[in-house]
């Protein structure tokens, strides 16, 4: 998937933003009920892309590291947040091989279609790098299409995917996503948020 990124980066090409912002008031609704029960601390952005969640994460308060392996994204993404004077960390990384520089102590962790696309080797070491990198009792929140995706369409993930590459962690909740700014073939993958929590 890292290479499709790259180039549809390069060309313009971001249905994905798209659709974020047309389901920008159920991601504020989710957010909402996220802090009612873990006040902002610090939160940790996987694939973070042009960086919208994470101006959106530091808007409210949240202490913000956002990760991407693609360089052009995070150039865009460091436009942004000075943009919306906003202060978010971004680190040029690989998902699945988090540095020593995102830190440690993570009270929220964001996934908006990063961990459906790769595959079950790589998941399980996502897996292994989000439980060195947070709190116990750290939460998370996943968007996740149905399994079952080919050709240059993500993978998929359902709950089981989830808890078996996050080891001590529980889907705790599952919402429907927003899906009026997809293109039709993502629609019809029924997309789905799940919040998840680490065992303390």
């Amino acid at each position: 998937m890292t290479i499709g990124y790259v180039l549809a980066y390069r060309l313009g090409i971001a249905p994905w933003e798209r659709a974020g912002a047309e389901a920008a008031e159920q991601f504020g609704g989710l957010l909402d009920r996220e802090e009612v029960r873990t006040p902002p601390g610090r939160a940790l952005d996987l694939g973070c892309g042009r960086g919208a969640h994470s101006v959106e994460l530091a808007r409210r308060g949240w202490e913000v590291t956002g990760v991407d392996v693609v360089p052009r994204a995070l150039a865009a993404a460091r436009d942004r947040a000075a943009g919306a004077g906003q202060h978010v960390t971004f680190l040029e990384a690989d998902v699945t091989a988090l540095p020593e520089s995102v830190g440690r102590g993570y009270d929220f962790v964001l996934d908006v279609g990063c961990f459906h696309g790769l595959a079950t080797p790589q998941r399980a070491l996502l897996g292994r790098g989000v439980e060195r990198v947070t709190a116990a009792g750290a939460t998370m929140l996943a968007l996740c299409f149905a399994p079952g995706g080919r050709g240059p369409l993500p993978r998929g993930a359902d709950a089981a995917d989830l808890t078996a590459a996050y080891r001590g962690w529980s889907v705790v909740d599952e919402q429907p996503a927003e899906t009026a700014g997809m293109p039709a073939p993502l629609r019809r993958r029924a997309p789905v948020f799940y919040r998840l929590r680490r065992d303390a």
